[in-house]
């Protein structure tokens, strides 16, 4: 694939731990102390990966969005969702939701039932994406898509293969729609290869896997958890496998999330899980749920119960 001139990585930034949700932890890279924002993307979450006993697992019990929309893409695992519009949902290892919380919504993201009663391995992601203003009011909406309806590219060497959830590579085309032009791409490779993004669009790279990657013309080594901020001044970026194979057959596999969006350049004022344009929007927010206008889900207190339980087990078996 012909290029240009190729992006540069002009920032390297290591995610953080924290608890989350119903007590879970997350790697998180955005925001961080020295990047608070990449116009559009809010917030990229880590979840996992990790190993849960019979009783352990927890999810994210009832809590409301408005302003923006939250991406999530399982690897491993599965998560059940619930909200207060009637909407129900299992996302499976390889689906991805993508969730237009407008104007709000209240909702629940759990491990299901077999993951809870048995245990076992979950690993994810969650980005949130900002909407203009025009959009923030709008009508909820979802896109449950299952992995079969995720289209993958495949470089002409066979090294390099890309999951095309948001925009396109190619002549591959992702199947979910976007509010602003989004690219959110699964890259995983054992080559090297050259990925053109619109000039325009801001573009950052999040390794989660523990083999290393060169980035950039300059071969900027990027480690597992780490995420790179790319210059906006070219359109391509430059991806290549770091780490020789233990067999010596070529290179070990590298596994990367591309993040790229046209920025939406409005002023953002953003209080926990509500993220409008002024401080009297983000007050309205915190009314209108206090006030029960963000509606109510069935089955809260057992969710809780769940959650609870648990924590207390993880606790005593002195994990995380």
């Amino acid at each position: 694939m012909a290029t240009k001139a190729l992006k540069q990585v002009t920032r390297v930034i290591t995610a953080h731990r924290q608890r989350e949700g119903g007590g879970f932890i997350v790697r998180r890279p955005l925001p961080s102390g020295s990047l608070d924002y990449a116009d559009p993307f809010l917030m990229l979450d880590h979840l996992g990966p990790v190993v849960y006993g019979p009783g352990e697992a927890v999810g994210a019990p009832d809590h409301p969005h408005r302003g923006f929309e939250t991406v999530t893409y399982i690897l491993d695992g599965e998560f059940e969702h619930h909200d207060s519009h009637g909407n129900h949902g299992l996302l499976k290892p390889g689906w991805v939701q993508w969730m237009t919380a407008g104007s709000g919504v209240l909702h629940s993201e759990m491990p299901s039932d077999d993951l809870i009663k048995n245990g076992g391995k979950f690993q994810g992601f969650q980005i949130w994406v900002n909407l203009p203003a025009k959009d923030k009011m709008i009508r909820p909406r979802y896109q449950d898509v299952p992995p079969e309806d995720i289209p993958w590219f495949e470089s002409e060497d066979k090294k390099t293969r890309i999951k095309v959830i948001a925009g396109e590579v190619g002549d591959v085309k992702a199947n979910i729609d976007t509010h602003t032009p989004i690219y959110f791409l699964d890259l995983r490779t054992t080559g090297s290869f050259s990925l053109r993004i619109p000039k325009e669009m801001n573009a950052m790279v999040y390794n989660y896997h523990p083999s290393p990657i060169y980035i950039g013309s300059e071969k900027t080594k990027i480690a597992e958890s780490q995420l790179a901020i790319i210059a906006a001044e070219s359109e391509s970026i430059a991806f290549e496998a770091a780490e020789d194979a233990e067999d010596g057959s070529g290179k070990k596999e590298s596994r990367v999330l591309i993040l790229a969006g046209s920025p939406i350049g409005e002023p953002v004022s953003r209080y926990g899980p509500f993220v409008m344009n002024t401080s009297e929007e983000i007050a309205q927010a915190i009314n209108d749920i206090s006030t029960g206008a963000f509606g109510r889900i069935p089955g809260s207190t057992e969710r809780m119960r769940k959650t609870e339980e648990a924590n207390k087990k993880r606790n005593a078996a002195g994990k995380e």
